[in-house]
């Protein structure tokens, strides 16, 4: 009978337990989805919910060669079109949201727009880098667009991914930066700089989508997450950092 109960108690105790949520997700949610994930746990404190933040282009290469993510939060649609197409993924993508494109300073007039940049030639300019990055990609169409490219383009130093870019602003290694919204709305960049927006017309919109990817199959607990960001909750958390939300 004793037996019997320890049994009991532990499939109890293994029921209890979450099943663990592993996210590739783009660097400009860095503080979105942190708080995403917090108001999840509100109601489900036992999940287990591990973000790992990064350029798209790189969590995609990631994911291709057998990275054991569960869902991909990409910042270009593109890339989780591409891991469907490879038979890698349980669902087609969503959509979850648009993100927009800014110019920030802690020392400069920004409210000019990008003609500011070409005041200097010794303006140091960060953005992510265009070859894997979402954002830094869609930079470099602004500026061709407005035709500064070749005006400012030995001024450009490229992060890793756009929350790098943003730390190289915060840090004085760049005197601006062409940034994600989401990221220069946090208030670590808000009590120390300023933004313009650019326009949509000037690049490629940033549709971004998440991806439920192979490594899921049998985990409710990955569902129950992506669900949850479609609710109320979750959307005003991304409005709050500037994405337009889909319909």
């Amino acid at each position: 009978m004793k037996n019997i109960f320890l049994v009991l108690i532990l499939a109890l105790s293994l029921s209890l337990q979450a099943q663990t949520v592993k996210i590739a997700a783009a660097a400009d949610l860095r503080y979105a989805m942190s708080e995403i994930v917090k108001a999840y746990k509100l109601n489900k404190p036992n999940a287990n919910i591990e973000v790992v933040y990064g350029s798209s282009g790189n969590a995609y290469t990631q994911i291709s060669n057998g990275a054991p993510f569960d869902v991909y939060f990409s910042a270009d649609i593109l890339y989780p079109k591409k891991l469907k197409e490879e038979g890698l993924t349980l669902t087609e993508p969503k959509l979850y949201a648009i993100g927009r494109i800014v110019l920030w300073s802690a020392t400069m007039d920004v409210s000019k727009g990008l003609k500011v940049l070409t005041e200097k030639s010794n303006i140091k300019i960060a953005t992510a880098n265009p070859e894997h990055a979402p954002y830094g990609e869609r930079s470099v169409e602004a500026l061709k667009y407005y035709k500064l490219y070749n005006k400012v383009s030995q001024q450009l130093i490229f992060g890793d991914n756009i929350s790098q870019a943003a730390q190289f602003c915060l840090t004085g290694n760049a005197d601006a930066g062409l940034l994600a919204l989401s990221l220069v709305l946090s208030p670590s960049m808000t009590s120390q700089g300023k933004y313009y927006l650019i326009e949509e017309k000037s690049h490629s919109p940033l549709k971004q989508a998440y991806i439920i990817l192979k490594n899921a199959k049998g985990n409710s607990e990955v569902y129950n997450f992506v669900n949850f960001i479609a609710t109320k909750t979750a959307r005003a958390i991304f409005e709050k950092y500037g994405f337009t939300l889909p319909k």
